[in-house]
């Protein structure tokens, strides 16, 4: 009997150098057996195992080999996922996926739009606000690019971003213009999925885009010029879910929206002011100075003026213009607690104005539902019966206005 468990042990296990065996007495022979001195079939220089009459279990040291073994097999794809993931990072970074502010503030302007050209009691365009939103964040991503690559040797000077890809070395300058390439593409892309007029209109906009980084070594307003381009979605929501752009309604639309990134902007630039002094970059931190919260409480009223002439031409209810001022009130309190020499609260206040844009377009959703329907036919009557009274008369005929 003990020659036959033998005989199986080593069956079972080819490496007997770390085995030992204990038996379990079952009856009086194997009593017997049990309490004379212990047969050791193997010197045992490692973890015994347990043989009862029925059963013989793993030892323990198998099971760590096992894990070791699927350990193993997983460890090239674990190695390849880095791989892949380092040689991304770089070109995610360029494109500024890791701080996805600009991409919002890119994207209100747009959802501002599209959300007061909507049809009295109705919901905005949600096909129109995903389209806008990939849109938004492709070309802020190609906006990113552009900026570094015309900035690179100024990135270098600047403690904030002489880590960014561009500048460090990470991306090289061929590199990153075909990424840019793939960038422009994918935009036009999305473009195309818009009509014509949008299309046109569209493209109108990428003069802004290219030379906007310029503008800091040419005037301390570079952030008109990037409130110009950053807003041009004020225009395109309107026309893409309508067809033309109402004027009255989108300009002081796109008014305020610029008053609003110069506001915001210049909160951001007052971070590198030390830096930009030394280089020879120009800003609106550096124009306004120690008047900073003056020049910003005055671009607060026009944008907040704005709004309400917008909102007046789109016949919006009161929760349109309680969000109007829920956002004057928070744009004045960013300006009183803002403190233009810590760096840090600079940025605190810069990332904030997220949640303006979210109030302002919560706030245009809400009247919108709200608008009667009525009113709205009436308005546009109207405009048409004022448009055809100023229209001159052709042999004796007016033209009569259209129901």
């Amino acid at each position: 009997m003990l020659s036959l468990r033998g005989l199986l042990i080593h069956s079972r296990f080819p490496k007997p150098s770390c085995l030992g065996v204990k038996f379990q007495a079952t009856n009086t022979e194997d009593r017997r057996i049990h309490n004379r001195k212990p047969v050791n079939l193997i010197t045992p220089t490692c973890n015994y195992l347990r043989l009862g009459p029925r059963c013989l279990h793993k030892s323990s040291l198998l099971l760590q080999q096992d894990i070791k073994d699927k350990v193993s097999n997983v460890t090239p794809t674990t190695k390849l996922t880095e791989k892949v993931a380092t040689a991304i990072s770089p070109y995610v970074r360029l494109m500024r996926m890791d701080r996805p502010i600009g991409t919002y503030l890119l994207f209100w302007p747009c959802a501002w739009s599209i959300a007061l050209s909507a049809n009295a009691g109705c919901w905005p365009d949600l096909y129109m606000l995903a389209l806008f939103a990939s849109g938004a964040l492709i070309m802020r991503g190609a906006g990113c690019t552009i900026n570094d690559l015309w900035d690179r040797d100024i990135d270098k000077k600047v403690e904030r971003t002489r880590n960014r890809p561009l500048a460090s070395g990470e991306v090289t300058p061929f590199d990153a213009i075909v990424f840019l390439s793939a960038q422009l593409s994918l935009g036009l892309l999305v473009l195309l999925q818009l009509n014509l007029e949008c299309i046109m209109l569209g493209a109108c906009s990428l003069g802004l885009v290219v030379t906007y980084p310029l503008m800091k070594r040419i005037t301390y307003w570079p952030q008109l010029v990037l409130g110009m381009a950053f807003n041009w979605g004020a225009l395109l929501g309107w026309c893409a879910t309508q067809g033309s752009v109402d004027w009255s309604a989108c300009l002081p639309l796109y008014l305020s929206g610029i008053c609003w990134t110069i506001i915001y902007d210049t909160i951001y630039a007052h971070q590198d002011k030390k830096d930009d002094v030394q280089i020879g970059v120009k800003s609106t931190a550096l124009r306004f100075g120690d008047n900073t919260k003056i020049w910003l409480s005055g671009f607060t009223a026009a944008m907040l003026s704005g709004l309400t002439a917008a909102g007046m031409a789109c016949d919006q209810t009161l929760p349109y213009y309680a969000s109007v001022g829920i956002v004057g009130g928070h744009l004045i309190q960013q300006i009183y607690s803002l403190n233009i020499d810590n760096a840090t609260d600079c940025a605190k206040k810069f990332f904030s104005n997220s949640q303006v844009g979210l109030i302002l377009f919560l706030g245009i959703v809400l009247g919108t539902l709200l608008k009667s329907e009525d009113t709205t036919k009436e308005t546009k009557t109207n405009k048409t019966a004022i448009s055809s009274s100023n229209s001159p008369t052709i042999n004796g005929f007016v033209p009569l206005p259209s129901t």
